[in-house]
């Protein structure tokens, strides 16, 4: 199998710094379609005896593209970028825990198996699901604090460490960085579902190939990626209410657990409030998915390269270690039998 040759040549670290690359470039250049797909998600159709709205509250979104252009006239191009630098930060983070710890699973899962046969779908949900809760426990606290920054109007931008600041002094305290684990923790499936998706597809459609084309790695993410993202909106959108600031008409009250959220999506906006904001969510993780694994197919072949020419440059070293060792050998043996 494809994957188990790479796994061989390339160390965890390796496929873990592989697959960061690629998330922090892809998530870069769609970056703008994060923002919208948050906004939609955290706002709730308001009734005549809400309180008034302030600040991004004020203003309601109708699709991805009124959403496009009203940030950027209120904000201006700089307001599709704010909170840039923890979203990046986040995940890379997320990624490199996630990527190193599949790895590192998945090879010991491999290690005890007596046949060669790939693990089966099950097993790839399994193997994804455990590597993606390790990485959530240790990088929650980054995407707390990424949504609240996406989620602040023009007059209200406060930095990393201010945002951090502001959601410890809540009423939840140090625990406010955790906001949303449990959702998180459930969320797993989503990374689980899409990178077992990619070796089952990767498998159907690229039998024994060893390194794929960009085009082949784009088409398996953004196919991967949406299957995923369709199954677990209602959760990605309930994991989003969580980590932001209550709507107005919960009057500063935050939400408990993620089925809270949902009922009261449910509640104002019925079933399929579940689902808002899935146009620029699929869009968003087609293309990170997409360009993600064609990046990361491109960062391990380049890894591959780079341990082969460092196991030859130090297979020479030994040689001329020894071809020196015996030359001097030789060189005592006369002295030796005299």
């Amino acid at each position: 199998m494809a994957g188990q040759s790479k796994e061989a040549v390339i160390p965890p670290w390796g496929l873990a710094v592989a697959g960061a690359t690629g998330a922090v470039i892809a998530n870069a250049l769609v970056y703008p379609l994060d923002i919208v797909k948050t906004r939609l998600q955290v706002q709730v159709k308001r009734k005549a005896t809400d309180p008034a709205p302030r600040g991004v509250d004020d203003v309601h979104y109708a699709s991805t593209w009124h959403a496009i252009t009203k940030i950027m006239e209120d904000d201006g191009i700089l307001g599709l970028y704010n909170g840039i630098n923890g979203a990046l930060i986040g995940v890379a983070s997320t990624n490199f825990a996630y990527f190193y710890w599949y790895s590192v699973v998945r090879t010991l899962y491999l290690s005890r198996q007596t046949t060669a046969t790939p693990p089966g779908t099950a097993i790839e949900l399994s193997l994804g699901a455990v590597a993606g809760a390790v990485a959530q426990i240790f990088t929650i606290p980054i995407a707390v604090v990424t949504t609240r920054q996406q989620t602040q109007g023009k007059g209200e931008r406060k930095g990393m460490v201010d945002t951090a600041k502001e959601v410890i002094s809540s009423e939840d305290g140090w625990s406010g960085l955790w906001r949303g684990l449990k959702a998180s923790l459930v969320l797993v499936v989503n990374p689980a579902i899409t990178y077992g998706a990619y070796q089952r597809l990767r498998e159907v459609m690229f039998p024994g190939k060893l390194n794929l084309r960009p085009g082949e790695a784009f088409l398996l993410g953004a196919m991967s990626k949406s299957l995923a993202t369709i199954a677990t909106q209602p959760l990605i959108v309930a994991k989003v209410g969580l980590q932001s600031k209550p709507p107005p008409s919960r009057e500063g009250k935050p939400f408990k657990s993620f089925i809270e959220v949902m009922q009261f999506i449910i509640k104002n906006e019925g079933l399929l409030g579940l689902f808002k904001g899935i146009g620029p969510q699929i869009s968003k993780g087609l293309l990170v998915q997409g360009l993600l694994m064609m990046t990361k197919e491109r960062m391990e072949l380049l890894f591959i390269l780079l341990f082969r020419y460092l196991r030859k440059i130090r297979s020479e070293q030994l040689q001329k270690a020894a071809d020196l060792a015996a030359s001097k050998a030789k060189q005592a043996l006369p002295l030796l039998s005299k």
